[in-house]
């Protein structure tokens, strides 16, 4: 019975949340940290340390400017959370972008820019955090966020940058999954549907395109961000001990159609 009591409990972790300042990053942000983790939250846009503690409900907690495109960004925000707080236990790659236009429209300078964020973003989080993991040797645990277009090619509209680069990290979670193994790294994904926040506004401002994805879905309604937060949490901590490689759904049955 202990087990079970302590599957969510993620007391005297620290966790790094790409992309938390708003939407499926805060909700996961403070999801973590009512687990009992200590959180560092890794944006390109700032967030002070008061409204943190509202967030997040403890002066542990922090926030970095990062810029996730950015080797030397990335490194060096990783290298101030373990010199912060002593260790790096989970990573929820979470930052993302999309570009929505046809293919023969697409600029190689608008692919270039999904590309670095979506996936070299989450590969150069995802290396430099494990080499700080590796070093410790105590396990740890990275989440990813791709997305139900990461497994399709269909959708309301044009977004081949975006269903390529969340199709990469599906086999990114595989491959580090596998790599990393021997080192008690484990590596996840979850992979939402539409979600209401801020990431798709123009979307949820146009209210017959809102039907048309509730229809498209089988529960009939898009996620909150709370729910994707609730899959993060769960790959995140021990109750997901044995779950390695793997891309979770949350998605109200999309794919399962």
């Amino acid at each position: 019975m202990a087990f079970f009591a302590v599957t969510f409990g993620l007391s005297g972790k620290v966790a790094a949340v790409t992309g938390g300042a708003s939407g499926i990053g805060l909700a996961t942000a403070q999801a973590l940290a009512q687990a009992g983790a200590t959180v560092v939250i890794l944006d390109r846009a700032s967030i002070d340390q008061t409204a943190l503690e509202s967030l997040c409900g403890s002066g542990r907690h922090s926030a970095c400017v990062t810029d996730v495109a950015d080797e030397a960004s990335v490194d060096a925000a990783m290298a101030a959370i373990v010199e912060r707080h002593g260790s790096l236990d989970i990573l929820v790659n979470n930052a993302g972008l999309a570009l929505r236009q046809p293919a023969v429209d697409l600029s190689i300078e608008a692919w270039d820019k999904v590309v670095a964020v979506n996936m070299t973003g989450a590969f150069l989080c995802a290396r430099s955090a494990a080499r700080h993991m590796i070093a410790q040797a105590n396990g740890a645990a990275i989440v990813n966020v791709s997305s139900i277009m990461g497994f399709s090619g269909g959708g309301l509209y044009p977004n081949i940058s975006y269903q390529t680069t969340k199709g990469a990290i599906v086999n990114m979670t595989r491959a580090l999954a596998v790599e990393w193994a021997p080192h008690r790294i484990r590596v996840n994904a979850v992979a939402p549907t539409y979600v209401r926040t801020p990431f798709i506004a123009p979307l949820l401002a146009q209210p017959d395109l809102v039907r048309r994805i509730e229809d498209m879905t089988p529960l009939r309604r898009l996620a909150e961000p709370e729910e994707v937060a609730a899959a993060i949490l769960f790959l995140a901590g021990p109750g997901a001990a044995m779950i390695t490689g793997h891309t979770l759904p949350v998605d109200g049955g999309f794919l399962a159609q």
